[in-house]
């Protein structure tokens, strides 16, 4: 089970951090990331973390505004989000996976139930 929380609406400009618990069914997970998406639009990876090594990958445009993390202590991983954008406002889901190749992919098999994040102006 993965709960995500601390999303909430924010300037343009602002910064978020959001965090998502772990149970303990998903701890043979080799990769967790950050998935979004808005309505209308595809869900995209916003951000994932290798957990063998810890290596973390973003896909371009988040490069430099995105930063994930994760305490193994609470199990817990984290998303920071900088200088957000209007276009970065979607729900944003916490994703977990055991597979060795997970690195590559976006079907992850646990998903928590997401948490909204809303960029004003």
């Amino acid at each position: 089970q993965l709960v995500e929380s601390w999303g909430g609406s924010v300037q343009a400009g602002g910064s978020l951090r959001l965090s998502c618990a772990a149970s303990d069914d998903t701890h043979a997970s080799v990769c967790m990331a950050w998935f979004r998406q808005a309505p209308g639009k595809e869900r995209e990876g916003v951000a994932a973390i290798y957990l063998v090594d810890g290596r973390p990958f973003y896909p371009d445009p988040m490069k430099g505004r995105a930063s994930i993390s994760q305490d193994k202590s609470t199990n817990t991983l984290y998303l920071q989000l900088n200088d957000l954008k209007p276009e970065d406002s979607a729900m944003y889901y916490c994703a977990a996976d055991p597979r060795a190749d997970c690195y590559s992919r976006n079907d992850f098999t646990y998903w928590g139930h997401g948490t909204q994040v809303t960029v004003v102006t």
